[in-house]
């Protein structure tokens, strides 16, 4: 039997690190060749790394959040043959970090196994109890349905239920005459006091107890207080998300313009393409329209399709129109974006904001499709609001919000009629664009989509 060291692979070009966000694997488990091990982030691409031996995982290099180089040790595996370690080699001679017997004497650093081991759940991941190292004293290799072994620690007493009535529903209380009359004293309910002696028995102690816990509770109300606080570690997407949000908030000063859009002659257009669409066009939303509506008005105000460097103090006004539409997955907000929407008819734009957007949500939108953005269209669709106040997209200078379409009643000179209404709830980077250039931008966008004729004449 040997040893095999797997280290972080090259991830894309230009990577130098990856933040690790999710282990498929914990000490003790039998992998197979090409089994998923890990998951890394670098930018907002999620990768896998795979096994490619089979093997015993021995040890694992690091936890959930650490920020891991490109060519350091990650995991180490069981394998039979020699493996790729020579068998009188250390941990050291691959990591220059020292043995795995001197790393437990100081504190563990992100390429050192910790003392509790990452075990997946059905809802992510979560810690189990740790697992024999292949070099402890245990006469066998570690097995992974192992149950824990006790911690030596004496259990006297069972620590009392802390959420509501802690029996069934008509069983009595046991308690002494002693217990029975403080509690009738003290005007609580016994069937709501978790008994720790011998088949639910309640003592002074008990009482003392649940007394402790907060007057509200001595009442039979079933309702229990609740002061437990989780952490939560900002991880993976979630923490890039969160470090955009702040770059583009400290930098930019924003600018938020709403208008409200009667779209009810669009929606009637929209009903009748997509009734006689051919089978190679895809279904119609509003993004496309909103899409070619930009195009048209960005050809008269280029300005709004850039990115502003502010520590070269330089605008990079940018000729092809690369739409960001921005789009929420299980595991957080992304960006996918539509390059070159200039070049593209109303259906091309249609079908490529449904690729990408099936590619986000799966997981397998690449870095190149996920970047590049000149502008950005974020919707909430349905529950978008009233009217919203959209952060732009660091370091672009304009991001255009479409807010929830409904039906209102609309003064037309001599009654009130219903028309379909929506709102855009649009930013600008104030250092780049005045509100005027704002508003101008928006009321085009307004006039292409209240006459949607308009978005098709060149």
């Amino acid at each position: 039997m040997g040893e095999h060291v797997i280290k972080l692979p090259d991830v894309g070009e230009g990577v130098a690190e990856a933040e690790l966000v999710e282990w498929h694997v914990k000490v003790g488990d039998l992998v197979r060749e090409d089994t998923v091990l890990a998951a890394v982030m670098t930018d907002k691409a999620t990768v896998e790394i795979p096994s490619p031996v089979d093997g015993e995982i021995l040890w694992l290099g690091a936890e959930i959040g650490d920020t891991v180089a490109i060519g350091s040790p990650i995991v180490r595996l069981k394998v039979a043959g020699e493996g790729n370690v020579k068998a009188d080699s250390t941990l050291a001679d691959v990591t220059a970090e020292g043995t795995p017997d001197d790393a437990a004497a100081r504190p563990h650093s992100a390429l050192e196994p910790s003392s509790t081991n990452l075990a997946p759940s059905s809802s992510g991941l979560s810690r189990g109890p740790a697992v024999p190292h292949a070099g402890t004293n245990t006469g066998r290799s570690p097995d992974p349905r192992d149950k824990p072994e006790d911690d030596g620690v004496k259990k006297d007493r069972a620590i009392p239920s802390l959420s509501g009535a802690p029996r069934a529903e008509g069983e009595k209380p046991l308690a002494s005459p002693a217990v029975r009359l403080r509690a009738k004293e003290a005007g609580i309910d016994l069937r709501q006091v978790a008994g720790s002696g011998p088949a639910g028995h309640i003592s002074h102690e008990d009482i003392d107890a649940f007394i402790a816990r907060g007057p509200q509770l001595a009442r039979a109300t079933g309702l229990a207080r609740k002061d437990g606080v989780e952490d939560i570690k900002v991880v993976g997407l979630r923490r890039k998300i969160a470090e955009k949000m702040s770059l583009a908030k400290s930098r930019i000063p924003h600018i938020t313009y709403v208008e409200e859009i009667d779209v009810t002659a669009l929606e009637e257009l929209r009903a009748t393409l997509n009734k006689e669409k051919r089978a190679d066009r895809p279904k119609l939303t509003l993004l496309p329209f909103l899409m070619r509506a930009m195009v048209k008005a960005i050809a008269e105000q280029p300005n709004l399709n850039a990115l502003f460097d502010d520590d070269a103090g330089t605008i990079h006004r940018h000729e092809g129109i690369h739409i960001g539409i921005a789009a929420q997955t299980p595991n957080g907000l992304v960006v996918p974006v539509v390059k070159h929407a200039e070049a593209r008819d109303l259906w091309d734009c249609a079908a490529e904001v449904n690729r990408l957007a099936d590619a986000a949500k799966a997981g397998t939108a690449s870095r190149e499709e996920l970047s590049g953005s000149t502008i950005t269209i974020t919707s909430l669709g349905a529950m978008g609001g009233v009217a919203t106040t959209p952060v732009i997209n660091y370091p672009e200078v304009a991001i255009v919000g479409v807010n929830k379409m409904m039906v209102r009643p609309v003064w037309d000179g001599t009654q009130f009629i219903p028309r379909k209404m929506m709102n855009l709830s649009s930013s600008f980077d104030h250092r780049v664009i005045d509100g005027w250039d704002a508003a101008v931008f928006v009321q085009r966008i307004k006039a292409l989509l209240e006459t949607p004729a308009l978005i098709f004449v060149d």
